[in-house]
């Protein structure tokens, strides 16, 4: 890593992290841990039908010392698009100090938390469509992301598994989709292995958790990266679409010019808007 990589990526983190954390419209929870709960935010614009609902799952390398905070600026700036918006809360970190994930809550609450939301969007977010759901997810979020729309490739037998799709698309934004090259590139320290328990459990887990190993889907899905991301480097997204592709299901991938890790979720930054257009694109896809 180059010093004015470094140098860069810590300007673009920093912009990302300095807007003031924006207070949800209403905050519901889907379970009895504190971290289970969802901040929906309505749509700021007036309109004649329901609003289309985006699903945010945030990043942080499945560590406790991020949560979904961080992504309330771009939860609102979602808002004033004229989306509906529900920002998910999960489970992570675990027994020890830094540790990445927890095995298996951090799924189960991902899982509960779609099964939950359109009861709970009936409840709190009337403006809100729950037949039209995409879902999007920022690094460690972009796993859970695709994860989520992949539950109904995932065995009969397994905890997760739904019988069909719950969302209409996912959005990815430089995401951690494929794990095995996560592991191999030690991206975010090593986060992919600690989340999947050491070297020991890695494989045996990671069939039920790596999307690259739940394709294809059937589900429309649209990668968004950074070409200058060194947190979560491109390879990553490059290979879940290769992945993809031989499985037979065609991924768009936009890759971003100038842009790194953090601009993506930066409501002040371009890439932003690039991350609006594309879940409208998706929307509007026939």
């Amino acid at each position: 890593m180059s010093a004015d990589a470094a140098a860069r990526d810590g300007v673009e983190q920093e912009s990302a992290f300095s807007h003031p954390s924006v207070e949800p419209d209403v905050t519901a929870s889907y379970g009895e841990h504190p971290d289970q709960v969802i901040d929906f935010y309505a749509p700021r614009i007036d309109l004649d039908a329901t609003a289309p609902l985006v699903v945010v799952l945030h990043g942080g390398a499945w560590r406790a010392a991020y949560d979904r905070r961080h992504v309330s600026p771009l939860a609102a700036f979602l808002a004033l698009r004229a989306f509906a918006v529900a920002s998910v809360e999960y489970r992570r970190g675990g027994a020890e100090p830094g540790a990445a994930g927890r095995w298996p809550e951090t799924l189960d609450d991902v899982a509960a938390a779609f099964d939950a939301l359109p009861g709970l969007v009936t409840d709190v977010l009337p403006q809100a469509d729950s037949r039209r759901t995409v879902v999007i997810g920022h690094s460690a979020g972009g796993q859970l992301a695709l994860w989520a729309a992949a539950r109904h490739v995932l065995p009969e037998e397994s905890p997760w598994w739904l019988p069909e799709p719950s969302v209409e698309g996912v959005v990815a934004l430089a995401p951690i989709a494929d794990l095995t090259k996560a592991r191999e590139l030690a991206v975010c320290s090593g986060a992919a292995l600690q989340f999947l328990g050491g070297p020991e459990r890695f494989e045996e887990r990671r069939l039920s958790a790596d999307p690259a190993a739940l394709l294809p889907t059937g589900v429309p899905t649209t990668l968004v990266q950074g070409r200058a991301d060194i947190v979560v480097p491109a390879e990553v997204a490059g290979s879940f679409a290769h992945a993809a592709a031989e499985a037979g299901q065609t991924v768009r991938l936009t890759l971003v010019r100038d842009a790194g890790h953090f601009p993506l979720i930066d409501p002040a930054a371009d890439a932003c808007a690039v991350v609006a257009e594309e879940i409208a694109r998706l929307l509007n896809h026939p």
